[in-house]
């Protein structure tokens, strides 16, 4: 995993359907519909947004938590309008002795049910193989997350198991997780 190439700029990174790109303040309202949403908090952590202040904030958080190399937040978009987001990608919990990264994506309920976290979760997965050179990618699903585990099982992401009451997740307390992955030799 090449952190210096992860980390020195947000990733802009554009297929023939969708781009995932830094999120500007532009995105406010984009972003509060998504975080005020409270069907979009019943699978994932957190709680849901009831002012766009509190949402602004979150934008300033994004840029503070890339630049500490912890996480890397980016705008799902329609490549016919790059200024609007339907969604937001996470890339996070880097571990450089395994070397993997965990993801995350979440979509603006208007977008559910037309492939497009598909197409994210293809986009995160290439992109962490490929140009970052990290050779597990992962993430966690709640088990009755039906529509997300089979996000991630069209993308050829392997259930490993379930963790068991194992994570606490804001807004949910402790939890149980279904874990997925796909590993670079899992392309062969």
């Amino acid at each position: 995993m090449d952190k210096a190439i992860l980390f020195s700029k947000f990733p802009f990174i554009q297929t023939s359907e969708i781009t995932l790109r830094k999120v500007e303040i532009t995105d406010l309202d984009d972003l509060y519909s998504i975080y005020s949403n409270e069907k979009l908090f019943k699978y994932r952590p957190g709680i849901v947004k009831k002012n766009k202040s509190t949402v602004e904030n979150m934008i300033s958080h994004f840029e503070r938590d890339f630049g500490k190399k912890k996480i890397i937040y980016l705008g799902i978009c329609i490549n016919e309008d790059l200024k609007r987001i339907i969604g937001v990608a996470e890339i996070f919990d880097f571990d450089e002795k395994v070397n993997m990264a965990t993801i995350g994506y979440t979509l603006n309920e208007d977008y559910w049910g037309h492939g497009f976290a598909t197409k994210t979760v293809e986009v995160l997965r290439d992109y962490l193989l490929n140009a970052i050179g990290v050779n597990r990618v992962q993430a966690f699903v709640m088990p009755d997350n039906i529509k997300s585990r089979n996000v991630l099982e069209r993308n050829r992401f392997t259930k490993e198991g379930t963790i068991r009451q194992g994570a606490v997740w804001t807004g949910k307390g402790i939890v149980d997780l279904d874990l997925f992955s796909f590993l670079k030799s899992d392309n062969a």
